[in-house]
């Protein structure tokens, strides 16, 4: 399994110093709203590639706008092998990385351990606009392939240029097929990784024992696009009149969507009940897990924000159980232990608590 053992934070938001003795179980964090529950969470997600769960610059995190900066420190187990990671941001500076005392780029995280998370902002994911699905999908598709994100950047950083083109009215046929061929190469990668990472969640999905529902799931494009380098290619030479007058890109990755429905009832997710809609979102993150320990022989770092909040008590011992039984170990966090009884000592569990404006993590016992 992969599993956090050791982490510190130094001055990120509310934490002035927070050390933590892991073992390997589920995590717990309980406290009251505001207490800094989620800060924690936000710090491990930082060990993964990417701006975190909460997408946050560097000087967002900072304790204080004059503080010098903030670092995380952890010891990782994954693959058998224990790793030190620090992610370190000076004030005004990007984030730093060092694994086992060596700068090293964020896309090496994906190779170290995966990592899944599931946020209160995600509930609305069905219902609102597609860029959170697509984020969605490409955190899914990150966690089976760590160059995705790779792939990904080359596409957005190359269609800025093209669009900066576009905006300018430029005719130079010359610069549009450079970019072109970059936004191609990078494009037809990001489809065949997504429409892989689909496939995956799907055998994953399939014949499950879960007490949280199936969703089917589907690639959705805003037009039909090619998904071969070529045709992409010759789409966007194609369409450089039609996106001049736009402004910006019309045809490529950056326009899918996530689509899903609830396969036993054959409803589209959007019109499920809010209740409905969370199970849906548990269920893909289980599947995306149970398909990496398949896959790698580990289980993912899972990062549960407030999931038990919304659950009856018997989907919520369902969710622990089947966690448990993954092997995989999940930081959760809720506003009393009380809604985590159920897993006595096979959980570690810790209060936090805010006094003058710092937060406080103390370990306890769960009732």
């Amino acid at each position: 399994m992969s599993a956090v053992h050791a982490l510190t934070l130094s001055h990120f938001r509310s934490h002035r110093l927070v050390r933590l003795a892991l073992d390997g179980r589920p995590v717990i964090l309980f406290g009251p709203n505001g207490a800094g529950k989620t800060n924690v969470l936000e710090a491990v997600s930082l060990l993964s590639p990417g701006r975190g769960l909460r997408r946050a610059t560097p000087d967002d995190i900072a304790r204080r706008p004059e503080a010098l900066g903030w670092k995380i420190t952890a010891e990782l187990l994954a693959g058998g092998q224990r790793r030190v990671i620090e992610a370190i941001a000076e004030a005004g500076q990007p984030r730093a990385l060092r694994i086992d005392g060596k700068l090293a780029p964020q896309a090496a995280l994906g190779r170290i351990a995966r990592m899944l998370w599931l946020v209160p902002a995600m509930d609305r994911l069905w219902i609102e606009g597609a860029e959170g699905r697509r984020r969605f999908l490409d955190r899914m598709t990150l966690s089976f392939e760590p160059e995705h994100g790779e792939a990904v950047l080359a596409w957005e950083k190359a269609m800025r240029e093209r669009n900066r083109l576009l905006r300018d009215q430029v005719p130079d046929a010359g610069w549009y097929g450079a970019l072109e061929a970059q936004m191609a190469e990078a494009g037809a990668r990001i489809m065949a990784s997504r429409r892989a990472a689909l496939a995956r969640i799907a055998r994953a999905s399939a014949g499950a024992q879960t007490a949280f529902p199936a969703a089917d799931l589907a690639l959705v494009m805003a037009e039909e696009t090619p998904e071969d380098a070529a045709g992409l290619r010759l789409v966007l030479a194609e369409g450089r009149r039609r996106d001049m007058i736009a402004g910006r890109t019309l045809s490529g990755p950056h326009r899918a969507d996530l689509g899903a429905v609830f396969a036993a009832k054959g409803i589209a997710a959007a019109q499920c009940s809010t209740g409905e809609q969370k199970a849906l979102l548990i269920s893909l993150v289980l599947a995306n897990a149970r398909a990496l320990a398949e896959d790698t022989g580990a289980a993912p770092i899972l990062l549960l924000d407030e999931v038990a909040a919304h659950l009856d008590d018997g989907r919520r011992a369902a969710l622990f159980d089947e966690l448990l039984a993954l092997g995989a170990q999940a930081w959760m966090t809720g506003t009393g232990a009380e809604l985590f009884g159920g897993l006595g000592p096979r959980a570690q569990a810790f209060e936090v608590q805010e006094t003058g404006g710092t937060s406080r993590v103390e370990e306890k016992e769960l009732p």
